[in-house]
């Protein structure tokens, strides 16, 4: 079997799938219960001075038949004394001595508040701490949270307090509600972080009760924004990841998050560049079991491409991520409908002149039987009737092959430049 075991910024773990700073990692009972099952490591609940939680606080949203497909909270950091969360991460840390054991951190703004609850917490025994700067729903509106996340120089700052005194690796967790993730990033490897984590969860509303016009969750009547994660949020997520794992100045371990359910998520999330994945919304749909499922998936997995460590898939697909200028416009395919495994539903066709470039034709045989025939010369390659197809193999995408050299928007843009350069110099000589 593949060693599945990894090491992000020194912090060792069995596997590379971690539960995150959540209600899941609220007590002892519930980090150990987890370990017992199997998770390679924690990041203890957000730690700080304790607040005062709401009791309507989960929200999720359902899509066509599948449960949970985002979720939305309204939670804060933890609600207990933090003696309390102290004494039981010592407790946890002494039974499960292997696991990365992580302890997540939210204080004000102040270099001597840092100060004292690092120390606090690094006296118990943690493989190291986790700076919240991502939580976007109430901590941020005292000035915590997502409220520093989005000021690069405060994340820097910050950082820099915590690496005076920490004695572990500092991972800084990354806010998504920002333009560009990459910016804060920069500023918190500038401070000294040892890895970075992200992402934390999206500003969101769940919805709108339509019989009394409540928001979903309500308090009483009123309501909040809160923060969105799960399956919902993985594409959000993946992107930032990749952007930050090409972004040379973002020279640290990443730990990903944002939507995690399955083992090919994990995979898909450390090709572009995360060396390990912290997972929430499916540990609350599913319990912490799933982590056999994720376990075996990936050993399966790498057994099968024959991969001797999960280490050796970290940043693999990074290289193939790009800009769009940079995409050859020589390359070409075209939607090709086998008519053996269509089912004659016709969503492709009515897809394609509905909504795209009218290339698919409804026909019928001599028989009269209707079928659909993509007209190849007008096709422009979208995907989206084999996006909408719902019969597994009827419509692939065929790479056409005109014999044209690759060409990208950028290298046509440097030619014609080269071309507008030399006639001008031509000019210049004949005048």
């Amino acid at each position: 079997m593949a060693d599945l075991s990894i090491n992000l910024a020194g912090i060792r773990s069995p596997n590379p799938f971690w539960l995150a700073s959540a209600p899941p990692t609220n007590t002892g009972y519930q980090v150990q219960r987890a370990f017992e099952a199997g998770w390679g490591g924690a990041v203890w609940k957000t730690l700080g001075d304790p607040i005062i939680n709401t009791s309507s606080r989960f929200a999720a949203v359902h899509f066509k038949g599948q449960r949970v497909a985002g979720f939305n909270n309204i939670e804060l950091i933890s609600d207990r004394p933090v003696e309390v969360n102290l004494r039981e991460i010592r407790e946890t840390k002494r039974l499960f001595p292997d696991r990365a054991l992580v302890v997540s951190l939210m204080v004000e703004p102040k270099r001597e508040k840092w100060h004292e609850i690092v120390k606090r917490v690094e006296a118990v025994g943690v493989d190291g701490l986790e700076l919240n700067f991502g939580c976007p729903h109430g901590m941020a509106e005292r000035g915590m949270g997502a409220a520093s996340g989005q000021q690069p120089d405060l994340v820097e700052m910050q950082t820099y307090w915590v690496k005076e005194v920490a004695q572990t690796p500092v991972i800084v967790k990354l806010t998504p509600n920002i333009t560009d993730i990459t910016v804060v990033a920069r500023h918190a490897v500038l401070g000294g972080a040892d890895a970075v984590s992200m992402i934390n969860t999206i500003n969101s509303l769940a919805g709108v009760d339509l019989d009394t016009w409540n928001t979903v969750p309500h308090v009483g009547g009123k309501g909040a924004h809160g923060g969105y994660c799960g399956p919902a949020v993985k594409p959000i997520a993946l992107n930032m990841v990749a952007e930050c794992a090409r972004t040379p100045e973002v020279s640290v371990p990443i730990s990903g998050m944002g939507g995690v359910s399955s083992w090919q998520d994990a995979v898909e999330f450390m090709l572009m560049g995360a060396s390990g994945v912290q997972i929430c919304t499916a540990a609350m749909h599913h319990g912490f079991r799933i982590v056999g499922e994720m376990i075996d998936g990936l050993n399966n997995y790498l057994d099968d491409k024959g991969i001797a460590s999960v280490k050796d898939l970290v940043g693999q697909s990074v290289p193939r991520y790009s800009n769009w200028g940079d995409l050859d416009l020589n390359y070409q395919v075209v939607a090709r409908i086998h008519q053996e495994q269509c089912i004659h539903c016709n969503k492709c066709h009515i897809a394609c002149e509905d909504t795209s470039h009218q290339c698919i034709d409804l026909l019928r045989d001599e028989a009269g039987r209707s079928y659909v025939q993509v007209r190849e010369e007008d096709c422009v390659g979208c995907n989206l009737c084999s996006i909408v197809c719902p019969a597994e193999g009827a419509i692939e995408m065929i790479q056409v092959n005109h014999g044209r050299p690759p060409m990208s928007w950028n290298e046509r843009q440097r030619v014609l430049t080269g071309l507008n350069r030399e006639s001008s110099e031509a000019e210049v000589r004949s005048s």
